[in-house]
């Protein structure tokens, strides 16, 4: 993170959280940036990259030491996605998907399970989805319809799950399914592996932004699991899918910031190289004044989102309140931020070759995904006030 146009790190961050977002940084501007706008067109899911992210611990970022994880916590999984999403949005938001998969198993499986699963997924060797929304249950996750039906030593999976990220391409997919009544309560977990007989996906989704990661329906037709890849009790699926939502909101939101950060920093560069009327764009007070507020509401968002992140740390019970608040602020900042600096780009921003537009478009969905920015004011609202 040493460019001069990102924000310095402020107090309260160890020397060693400090290394590690450099480090993280220094990956992105090498290993991901140069490639990303080659990736977004091409509609290219670098697998080879993010399995070279493992070697600096990404793969497994807060699965505890004892599974072969790193053990960290969620204030360095928002400066490890904010630096990684500087480079590119699109493939730092599916590494926050892949390290929810494996904490899940790591925090609700049992010894066997991690035995089988962990290894390889926080090496990267294998890829993780996490599979809970459905074409008609998105926002209601409880209203899903993919059945579980008991048989013997199996359960037989049926239904079909949208927009799952790295779907077709991911080895190791955790499906929520019916098992029981309606609502949250009939609702179990399941670990599922590519190549089960009946388990297919649809084609790859043609998405406004998020081009360099596979999105696709995962299909099930009458596939067969065996009991023991349930992960936890029956009825406890639930439990499973929202205990991950907060430390996925912060993710997400770390990644609008790191994109807003990386669009500034074009904004910034681009007003020193580009001239109007015989100066440069940076002589323009206006034009500062812009880049500014910019660099002000991406620190303030970040402010709130470390509140958050260290809230969740430290088993605050005010987590679910400030995550969500944090996920509102980051995701509607950082795309703004983007906006703003196509803006200052002018007639150039809007053209692929700057990048910018791709940072725009890639940040748009983080508005909607992790539970929309909608049922974020929902549960700000409940929260906080008491009523709903």
């Amino acid at each position: 993170m040493s460019r001069s146009t990102a924000a310095a790190l402020p107090f309260g961050l160890t020397d060693e959280q400090q290394t590690v977002a450099g480090m993280v940084r220094e990956f992105a501007d090498t290993e991901v940036a140069p490639h990303a706008l080659a990736w977004d067109a091409e509609h290219f899911f670098p697998v080879d990259v993010i399995r070279k992210s493992a070697e600096l611990g990404m793969g497994g970022i807060y699965v505890s030491e004892e599974s072969g994880g790193t053990g960290m916590g969620r204030m360095d999984a928002a400066l490890i996605f904010e630096a990684m999403s500087t480079g590119c949005p699109s493939v730092a938001a599916y590494i926050s998907i892949h390290n929810m998969v494996a904490w899940m198993i790591d925090k609700f499986g049992n010894d066997e399970q991690k035995t089988t699963y962990l290894e390889k997924l926080v090496s990267m060797e294998h890829l993780g989805s996490y599979c809970l929304t459905e074409p008609n249950a998105g926002s209601d996750a409880a209203a899903l319809r993919t059945s579980a039906r008991e048989d013997g030593d199996h359960y037989v999976l049926n239904g079909v799950k949208q927009f799952i990220s790295g779907a077709g391409t991911s080895d190791t997919y955790l499906v929520m399914a019916r098992t029981g009544q309606d609502g949250a309560r009939g609702i179990s977990a399941f670990i599922l592996e590519k190549g089960m007989e009946g388990l297919s996906f649809g084609p790859n989704e043609q998405k406004m932004g998020w081009r360099a990661q596979p999105t696709r329906q995962v299909i099930m037709e009458n596939v067969r699991v065996p009991k023991e890849n349930m992960l936890g009790a029956p009825g406890q699926g639930f439990k499973i899918a929202m205990s991950g939502l907060d430390g996925g909101r912060l993710n997400i939101g770390a990644c609008s910031l790191g994109g807003g950060q990386a669009a500034l920093e074009k904004a910034i560069a681009y007003m020193g190289e580009r001239q109007a009327f015989g100066t440069e764009l940076s002589g323009f007070q206006a034009l500062r004044f812009e880049a500014a507020q910019m660099q002000a509401d991406l620190e303030g968002a970040r402010s709130l989102l470390w509140r958050a992140a260290g809230a969740y740390d430290a088993g605050d019970p005010n987590t679910s309140l400030l995550s969500a608040m944090a996920k509102l602020k980051a995701t509607d900042t950082g795309f703004d931020v983007a906006n703003r600096a196509l803006q200052l780009h002018g007639g150039y921003g809007y053209l692929t070759e700057y990048g910018i537009e791709k940072l725009v478009r890639d940040l748009r969905v983080h508005q909607i995904l992790e539970g929309t920015n909608e049922i974020m004011r929902v549960i700000i609202s409940r929260k906080s006030t008491g009523v709903g």
